[in-house]
């Protein structure tokens, strides 16, 4: 089988042996692929791998012998799936391969606005030989222990969220949703869970009920202080909202791994310098080594799966 890889750069830095999916076949890896390039890259190609080139009517045409589009990641929202459908391609993806990795992130976020470790240390080797006392109390710092965590999502990143907050002695909520059976922690409609979080991490799905769930009215109802962390999806904040309700002070801080544009332009509104306890990182809570090796170990079983006639992972 002719396997295109079109943007292996996004699972690689140099630390990935990509052997067992060139046993799979004639593997070509392209490091980056823009959407211009795609179609004439897919030409007959049999299986077609993305992880956010967007391969539709454009791909299909150009490669006829497509049987297999694989996204490399959980989200296919680069993949036309309507249009793979009416073509007869089958499309899988990779799920589950990051929830330790996310998990973790979350709490490095979670961590650095309760205890902010970074920004003490940055300042030390001026700040600390100044002081008059042995220690700095300079920057408010508050336990873990004894806060409210609310997750919106409880599926497996959340559910792992919820086990590293009972190690540090969190209460654990979620947001209840329709349909959603009685669980392990308590499911509060969203006016209680907005009102009753310390924390509030998002990992629920982008979809059009979720996206901008957290605007400027939401934001109001959280609790004075409390702390909102998302590492799900971006779209998911009206940003300009937070960044407001960040600078006016009701919100004590805020983590976050995505943007509604990634990469984001010099002039999105959470880039600016004055908007205080802020942290974004540069959508890197799912990029461990393991977690990439466990992705890529999932798009082998994938089209191996599909060789021998199964549907592992399959969307379509």
């Amino acid at each position: 089988m002719k396997l295109v890889f079109l943007d292996a750069s996004t699972l690689d830095r140099g630390d990935i042996d990509f052997s067992a999916l060139a046993a799979e076949g004639d593997l070509r890896a392209h490091p980056l692929t823009s959407a211009a390039e795609a179609p004439s890259r897919c030409a007959g190609a049999e299986v077609v791998i993305s992880n956010k080139v967007p391969v539709g009517k454009a791909v299909i045409d150009a490669a006829p012998e497509l049987r297999l589009v694989v996204s490399a990641a959980t989200g296919v929202n680069q993949i036309d799936l309507a249009a793979c459908q009416a073509a007869g391609i089958a499309v899988a993806n990779v799920a589950g391969y990051s929830t330790e990795s996310v998990a973790q992130h979350t709490f490095a976020l979670i961590l650095e606005l309760a205890t902010r470790a970074g920004t003490i240390s940055s300042t030390v080797r001026t700040d600390w030989p100044a002081s008059p006392i042995f220690t700095r109390l300079d920057h408010p710092l508050f336990e873990l222990h004894g806060r409210t965590l609310g997750i919106v999502g409880f599926g497996g990143i959340g559910r792992a969220v919820a086990r590293v907050g009972r190690a540090f002695g969190m209460e654990i909520i979620a947001l209840s949703r329709d349909g959603a059976r009685p669980g392990e922690v308590p499911r509060l409609p969203a006016d209680e869970f907005f009102a009753t979080a310390d924390v509030v991490s998002l990992h629920c799905p982008l979809t059009a009920e979720t996206e901008r769930m957290i605007d400027a009215e939401r934001l109001a109802s959280m609790k004075p202080g409390a702390l909102l962390i998302n590492t799900g999806r971006g779209p998911l904040i009206d940003e300009p909202a937070l960044a407001a309700a960040l600078r006016s002070g009701h919100l004590g801080g805020a983590g976050l791994d995505v943007l509604s544009v990634e990469p984001p332009p010099a002039d999105h509104p959470l880039l600016a310098p004055d908007i205080p306890n802020l942290i974004i990182t540069p959508h890197t809570a799912w990029s461990t080594r393991e977690a990439r090796r466990r992705l890529l170990g999932g798009i082998v079983a994938d089209i191996r799966s599909f060789k021998e006639g199964g549907r592992l992972n399959r969307i379509v």
